[in-house]
């Protein structure tokens, strides 16, 4: 008897041992960080990098294995980096100027940021909107007036200040400032209770579309040419030339305006594998992403990797190539 229970106790070690063995197997095909969830930094929720946030968390559910995403709303660019530092959410859109001051640890940054780039996204247009009886044609006429620079902490707040200063006004004292989101904004310039707003976002934003459609000749965009020229002498090439095609919110004429590129980024910890997934991601399912919102088309393998002065992360540059 002693020796038959010396035998199932030996048996049933082995069979634990085996099961054991298996179960390794099992979770060494399960892909790394299997069952974890990421949190996406977006902006403010009738802007692009909330739909776009939106849409990129549904194809990480659906195709990066044992992921799931949510994208949260946001300040928007500097709280996204803010927020990636301290690892309150793990990827983050954010404007290129915005993630060179970090990076620089410069501007609303204390010391260079441990951030990294999967790619560079599509271009954010310069939006600049006033109340057609406000009498403003350009950003010097700004003066006097009430304004909405953004959320605080945000890749507009950053530009608009930029803006104010390149037109010889000082943000504190020549304008009555707002530190508004854009839902907020569009909704004062509806109320009567601002005169223009600053808004920094891809084409079309889903609340300028709303403010033009709703108030129609009632606001106008405020030409950005004049500007070009100082902010790229004061701030580099991070700024460049573009238009606001009269087709885009049904504007009379095209309007000359400022472009920023966006860039994805997340910390520099992140498991490489996971990074070049993610990178991966964005090109393999573009196309569900152009269904999301249209700027998703600007998001191309040959930009992409151009992100400097942020370098890229070690996934990313393998998925380049690099």
């Amino acid at each position: 008897m002693r020796r038959l229970a010396a035998l199932m106790a030996a048996g049933t070690l082995l069979l634990s041992a085996c099961g054991g063995d298996r179960s390794a197997e099992r979770a060494a095909d399960q892909p790394a960080g299997a069952g974890k969830r990421l949190s996406i930094a977006t902006g403010n929720t009738t802007g692009v990098y909330y739909v776009l946030g939106g849409g990129l968390a549904d194809q990480i559910g659906r195709h990066v294995p044992g992921y799931q995403a949510t994208a949260e709303a946001t300040g928007a660019s500097v709280e996204n980096i803010q927020r990636v530092v301290r690892g309150d959410s793990d990827i983050a859109f954010t404007l290129a100027d915005s993630a060179a001051d970090a990076v620089a640890g410069k501007g609303a940054f204390t010391g260079p940021q441990p951030i990294r780039a999967l790619a560079r996204l599509y271009d954010n247009s310069t939006q600049v909107v006033a109340a057609a009886d406000a009498g403003v044609k350009s950003v010097a006429d700004l003066k006097g007036k009430r304004v909405s620079t953004g959320s605080p902490n945000s890749g507009t707040e950053v530009i608009a200040l930029r803006l104010l200063e390149a037109a010889g006004l000082d943000p504190d004292e020549d304008v009555t400032r707002q530190s508004l989101g854009l839902p907020e904004s569009v909704q004062g310039i509806k109320d009567g209770t601002l005169d223009a707003l600053v808004w920094s976002g891809g084409l079309p934003t889903p609340g300028i579309t709303d403010l033009f459609t709703s108030l129609k000749d009632e606001v106008a965009f405020v030409p950005l040419d004049a500007s070009l020229p100082k902010m790229q002498a004061e701030h580099g090439p991070v700024y460049a030339q573009g238009v606001i095609g009269k087709d885009v919110y049904g504007t009379p004429a095209d309007v000359p305006t400022i472009v920023v590129p966006n860039l994805l980024v997340v910390n520099e910890r992140m498991d490489p594998a996971l990074a070049e997934s993610l990178t991966r991601l964005l090109f393999d399912r573009r196309a569900d992403l152009e269904k999301v919102h249209p700027s998703a088309r600007g998001i191309t393998r040959e930009k992409a990797p151009e992100t400097d002065p942020v370098p890229l992360h070690d996934g990313a540059k393998k998925y380049y190539g690099r």
